[in-house]
């Protein structure tokens, strides 16, 4: 269903079913769809998952605002976030949990290493400079924080998805990010690190609210 529904859902926005729709009204059939289903499972969920939810979209959107905003690394396709997309990070962050609920706790690195190549290609290329930092980052969160499964398993979901985003031209992302001096391919490789850290935030937040780790998945 999350495969379906972003895959579909991202088509539909930026094409407007090919044309079907209006560019004015071509996010809305989308808009309604998430935020239907988000609220489908949110009735239907423990009250664990149900604060997970609302979690994970108080902390997207400002993240979303900031660095579209006001940091600029990437821009949508009609300037401004669709209403779609908090939901679609829980949409996101759910499906990286299934994938890391078939993960044994040993595959989290290695899972990791086909970055490696690239990210040195990228480098050496000055195509993707920033993918160096960011491979770090998401090597200390898999490393060193507190679900390295759904880590390793982000960063292959996120750029999945954001391939398919930027290929569709729902967004695009700055090739020199700003203020760093650094490089990134459309999307970053690594991209998956800002997802990561957006996972982490969310487990730190529920722990804090509930006094113990909600955000886990099972061994």
């Amino acid at each position: 269903m999350y495969i379906l529904t972003i895959s579909i859902g991202l088509w539909v926005s930026a094409t407007g079913a090919q044309g079907l729709l209006s560019d004015e009204w071509a996010e809305w059939p989308v808009n309604l769809w998430c935020w239907g289903l988000f609220a489908y499972i949110y009735l239907h969920s423990s009250r664990k998952i149900r604060i997970e939810m609302i979690t994970v979209v108080a902390i997207a959107t400002p993240m979303e605002l900031y660095f579209s905003e006001v940091w600029k690394i990437y821009e949508y396709q009609r300037d401004f976030m669709p209403l779609f997309v908090p939901a679609g990070h829980y949409f996101l962050f759910d499906l990286g949990r299934i994938v890391a609920e078939k993960m044994k706790e040993s595959w989290s690195m290695p899972a990791l290493m086909p970055f490696v190549p690239l990210v040195a290609y990228g480098a050496y290329t000055g195509g993707d400079t920033s993918a160096v930092f960011l491979l770090v980052l998401v090597l200390a969160f898999t490393k060193f924080g507190p679900q390295p499964r759904l880590y390793a398993a982000m960063a292959w979901a996120a750029l999945g998805m954001e391939i398919l985003g930027t290929q569709l031209q729902n967004w695009t992302w700055a090739t020199e990010v700003p203020w760093t001096g650094l490089t990134a391919w459309n999307p970053p490789l690594l991209v998956g690190a800002f997802y990561c850290f957006g996972d982490l935030l969310v487990n730190m937040a529920v722990v804090n609210f509930e006094g113990k780790d909600l955000v886990e998945v099972p061994v």
